[in-house]
């Protein structure tokens, strides 16, 4: 599943981190790293951006930019 499959509320683990050159740099020097658990906090009124939290702190990405990263979610087991 890609972080944004994730339900608002659910708790996953990153598994995986995509995208190419620059995109991929920049999501990884925010923290999107594999092995980081994040929660899905809000999703804005027209469905973008969402609104996620990890390591300590909320940071909003597009829906594009979410779509890129895989996530296991909390509980399953792949």
């Amino acid at each position: 599943m890609t972080l944004n499959e994730l339900p608002v509320g659910k708790e996953a683990v990153i598994t995986k981190v995509g995208g190419e050159g620059a995109l991929r740099c920049r999501l990884l020097d925010m923290g999107l790293i594999p092995g980081t658990g994040v929660v899905i906090r809000k999703v804005a009124p027209m469905g973008d951006p969402i609104e996620i939290r990890l390591r300590g702190y909320e940071l909003t990405i597009r829906m594009e930019d979410a779509a890129k990263i895989e996530v296991e979610a909390e509980g399953t087991a792949s």
